[in-house]
């Protein structure tokens, strides 16, 4: 019993810590990257969009797929697309499901305690595309950073509260499994790669 008093103590003392925006971004940045994830910051979300475009060129991909962003956002999006060749694809994505190269979501959450991102992911679109794309592009604003879940918690029980049939997905670095033969491999169940492009939003 001790023990435990010991251990809650420390996670008490550990939650009411206060972290500077760059503390955070500097560890989601380290504990993500740990994992294989690719970070990098980015101004706007214009800018997100065109290292979409970028990357999807670059990886020799044709196609690309934004979920979660308001109508006048994807708007922006395509001309981008178009201007590089490349199709960005209608929805629904059930559609295109063998066929999604770079898929592009905004992300709710960071948890820099294990570079960690959450999406509610009650959308099916939003679904397919963080499981079915080659490359997962996330948008994640410097401000929605947290250092672990117990920061989201009250969170976490507006949303089961109000909508208990959700999904949430925890998405912690590319898709991987080392339950063949103990040898890792990336990309199995999921993308074979994740960019989180951190947005500076203050």
């Amino acid at each position: 019993m001790g023990k435990y008093r010991g251990l809650k103590s420390l996670c008490l003392e550990y939650c009411g810590r206060r972290f500077t925006s760059q503390q955070l971004i500097a560890q989601m940045t380290s504990k993500a990257e740990a994992v294989q994830a690719v970070v990098a910051e980015t101004a706007s979300l214009e800018n997100t969009f065109q290292y979409a475009v970028s990357l999807t060129r670059k990886q020799g991909g044709r196609n690309l797929a934004a979920v979660g962003f308001a109508p006048e956002a994807r708007d922006n999006l395509e001309p981008l697309c178009r201007e590089s060749g490349l199709i960005l694809l209608d929805l629904p994505l059930r559609d295109h499901g063998d066929k999604i190269h770079t898929a592009v979501t905004p992300a709710s959450w960071g948890l820099a305690d294990t570079g960690t991102l959450v999406l509610p992911s009650a959308d099916e679109d939003l679904r397919l595309a963080t499981m079915l794309a080659d490359t997962h592009v996330a948008c994640l604003p410097a401000s929605q950073i947290k250092p672990g879940t117990e920061s989201i918690q009250d969170d976490l029980d507006r949303i089961l509260k109000t909508e208990p049939a959700t999904y949430l997905a925890f998405i912690t670095g590319p898709s991987r499994t080392a339950d063949i033969e103990r040898v890792l491999a990336i990309g199995v169940h999921g993308p074979q790669e994740l960019h989180i492009l951190i947005r500076n939003d203050a």
